[in-house]
């Protein structure tokens, strides 16, 4: 006897565009698709715009890996092999991937004049543990006397910091390649989007292929 399969439970469609998680502005912001906003996802992702010098602040994903498929645009991946010891970066053209292991450090940079793409992971909704929140917290003490970090030095450095903005740099500072926009918004974790209309250089870039647009 045939058993035909119960009906789905939850809506087999969903838009990410409704989802804003994060908007600087115009030109550099992402929407999410995630566990939240579609209950069946098995696979919970990111839809990232950004123009050039913009950066995906360092974070890791404690519960996740993580794929980059890039749309249009170029880019830089940057992650931290833990047990190598030594950071890897790849030059991503449209139709290119890279992965980053659940816990491994990573980052991304536009190179393009304007870039978008999918952070696609490996589980409904991960969690996010941002670099800028994480050098907010470490006091300067524990700095000096953990790596001999003067402390006055580090507070000066870290004092951009100010909030927990995904896409950096700072809004105001040098470099971030944005027109118009301003004031950041404040950045939620994944399953939280509102509804509504490299430091450090890798001794080896691996480029898949030359992009036909690169500079």
């Amino acid at each position: 006897m045939n058993v035909m399969p119960a009906p789905p439970a939850a809506a087999l469609a969903g838009d990410s565009n409704a989802y804003i998680q994060y908007k600087r502005d115009d030109r550099n912001y992402l929407t999410q698709l995630f566990g939240a906003q579609l209950p069946g996802i098995r696979t919970g992702f990111f839809n990232v715009h950004m123009s050039k010098g913009m950066t995906v602040q360092p974070h890791w994903h404690p519960n996740a890996s993580e794929m980059v498929f890039v749309i249009g645009g170029e880019l830089m991946t940057s992650v931290f092999d833990p047990f190598a010891q030594r950071l890897l970066a790849y030059r991503l053209c449209p139709g290119q991937v890279c992965l980053f292991p659940r816990g491994w450090f990573h980052w991304i940079v536009a190179l393009s004049e304007e870039a978008h793409f999918l952070t696609v992971f490996d589980v409904p909704t991960p969690d996010i543990v941002y670099g800028s929140d994480f050098l907010k917290a470490i006091p300067p003490e524990v700095m000096s006397q953990a790596y001999g970090v003067d402390p006055g030095l580090y507070t000066q450095a870290v004092a951009p910091i100010r909030e927990s903005a995904i896409l950096g740099p700072p809004s105001g500072r040098h470099g971030t390649g944005t027109q118009g926009g301003g004031g950041a918004a404040q950045v939620k974790q994944p399953g939280s989007g509102k509804k509504g209309a490299a430091s450090g250089s890798p001794q080896n870039v691996m480029h898949l292929h030359a992009c036909p647009f690169s500079s």
